[in-house]
């Protein structure tokens, strides 16, 4: 196995095609396809299926192709620094259920790192979509949340894709409001309190099981149901329609701006924020910078 096969590999499936990845790599078909085919010989596996549109990636090529890129990257970083003298550049990518301290606490971490050279992603994305992200090598990290009523289908999930977790904090159920929320100043509001105003919650797409959803009380009946996509959507029509959604309480004044308050819900559920990880995968430095800035921020928030 050598390190042109593995961009061999990356290439083909960024593009779908033995020919044109061919084209790109300024080879001939043939011999990109024996080169591909000695590799899958030589590991005892299938990388990828050939089919009459292109190419297509099996179950043991999409876990080859998330290795495939670590190593090329690590290399062309380790080239990047030795050929030119450059400083590293800082890579880290994180997915994440919509929640305002996850922000917050990647705003830090590029923050801190001043004009350290970077290229960092973060995904607010749906709840399949963030173990997806995690499984397949997308994302170091995924911020998803446990309940009573999830708890035991998500663990199974996760341990299903290989994953694991790790406990962040927890935090009762509250419900967002507008400030002019004819609500707003009660101490605690109920399901009852809230029955007459409509209820916001993430769009989960095709994978839309109540396990998945990212607001608790899935299953509790709403005469008023809206869906939206992204959280600031969410939050510029709840104000409108004088609506609604449950979470964990924790806002931010930065990014959601001093319109929207939180109240606590009568419930006896929990959300037990946790983050999950490819345990096969060595944690980079830049990752456990990131848990260290998340878990100081939340400890701080929760102080306050």
């Amino acid at each position: 196995m050598t390190l042109q096969q593995l961009r061999y590999v990356i290439l083909i499936a960024q593009t779908g095609s033995m020919h044109t990845a061919a084209e790109q790599l300024f080879i001939t078909q043939p011999n990109l396809s024996k080169s591909i085919k000695e590799l899958e010989e030589e590991l005892g596996i299938v990388i990828f299926i050939r089919t009459n549109r292109g190419v297509l990636l099996t179950d043991d090529g999409r876990k080859f192709l998330t290795y495939a890129s670590l190593i090329v990257e690590q290399s062309d970083l380790l080239e990047g620094i030795y050929k030119n003298g450059e400083k590293i550049k800082r890579i880290f990518a994180i997915s994440s259920q919509h929640y305002a301290f996850v922000v917050n606490a990647f705003v830090k971490l590029v923050e801190d790192l001043g004009k350290d050279k970077y290229e960092f992603s973060l995904r607010e994305c749906k709840t399949f979509e963030v173990i997806e992200d995690v499984k397949d090598g997308r994302s170091e990290l995924g911020i998803i949340y446990f309940s009573k009523f999830n708890n035991e289908i998500m663990k199974k999930v996760l341990s299903n894709n290989g994953l694991k977790y790790e406990f962040l904090f927890r935090a009762k159920p509250h419900v967002y409001l507008s400030k002019n929320h004819p609500l707003a100043n009660k101490r605690i509001v109920t399901f009852e309190d809230l029955k007459d105003y409509p209820r916001f919650s993430y769009d989960q797409g095709t994978n839309n099981s109540f396990y998945y959803s990212e607001e608790l009380h899935p299953m509790e009946s709403v005469n008023k149901s809206i869906i939206v996509s992204d959280r600031a959507t969410l939050f510029n029509i709840l104000i409108g329609l004088n609506g609604y959604t449950i979470s964990s309480g924790m806002t931010s004044k930065d990014l959601d701006g001093d319109n929207i308050i939180s109240v606590p819900l009568k419930s006896d559920e929990v959300m037990d924020l946790v983050y999950i990880y490819d345990p096969d995968k060595p944690m980079k430095e830049i990752t456990k910078k990131y848990l260290e800035i998340l878990n100081k921020y939340l400890l701080e928030i929760n102080n306050a």
